[in-house]
C-alpha cells in the first residue's frame, strides 16, 4: 500500500511540474516581446531626448493588444527617468508645450544625456488543478539606458561640459 500511494504522489508532483515547464514556455516569447518594446522606445526616446505621451500610449496600447499581457494589462509601467533622476522625470508632451519653461522643467536635455527606459509588467503564472485555478503575479521589468541625438537649440550647450 505504501508503495501505490508514493507512485500516486510522484505522478502527481510530475503533473504539477510539467504543468509548470509548459506554462513557463510561454515566458521566453513574452519576456521577448518585453525586450523588443523596450528597445523600440528606447530608440525613439533616443531621437527626441525625452519619452513623448503620444509613444507611451502607443506602445501601452500595443502591449495590452497582445495575449498574455492583457490579462494584466492595467498593470503594465513605462517610464523614463534622466541622467540621474531626480524630481522631473524625461516624460512629457511636444517639444513646443515648453517653450516658456525653466530648463529644469523640461522634459528633455541636451544631446549626450542618457535617459533610461523601463517597463515593467506582471507576468501571471497559473496553473489549474482539480478544476481549482492557482495563479502567481511575477512583476518583470527591463531597462535600457539610451544617449540622447537631438540638439535643441532652446537649451545651454557648453562643448567642454561633454568632452
Amino acid at each position: 500500500m505504501r508503495a501505490f500511494a508514493k507512485s500516486i504522489l510522484i505522478s502527481i508532483l510530475v503533473s504539477v511540474a510539467i504543468l509548470l515547464f509548459t506554462n513557463f514556455i510561454y515566458f521566453f516569447p513574452w519576456y521577448m516581446t518585453l525586450v523588443v518594446e523596450t528597445f523600440h522606445l528606447s530608440q525613439v526616446v533616443a531621437s527626441d531626448n525625452y519619452l513623448k505621451n503620444e509613444y507611451k500610449e502607443d506602445t501601452l496600447r500595443k502591449l495590452s493588444d497582445r495575449p498574455v499581457y492583457r490579462d494584466k494589462a492595467d498593470q503594465i509601467v513605462i517610464s523614463a527617468e534622466k541622467e540621474g533622476g531626480g524630481e522631473h522625470s524625461a516624460e512629457g508632451g511636444d517639444a513646443s508645450l515648453y517653450e516658456n519653461a525653466s530648463d529644469i522643467e523640461k522634459p528633455y536635455k541636451q544631446r549626450g544625456h542618457p535617459v533610461t527606459v523601463t517597463i515593467k509588467a506582471v507576468y501571471p503564472l497559473s496553473i489549474k488543478l482539480w478544476g481549482e485555478k492557482y495563479e502567481r503575479e511575477i512583476p518583470v521589468s527591463f531597462t535600457l539606458t539610451t544617449t540622447g541625438l537631438k540638439h535643441y537649440k532652446d537649451l545651454i550647450y557648453y562643448e567642454e561640459d561633454y568632452w
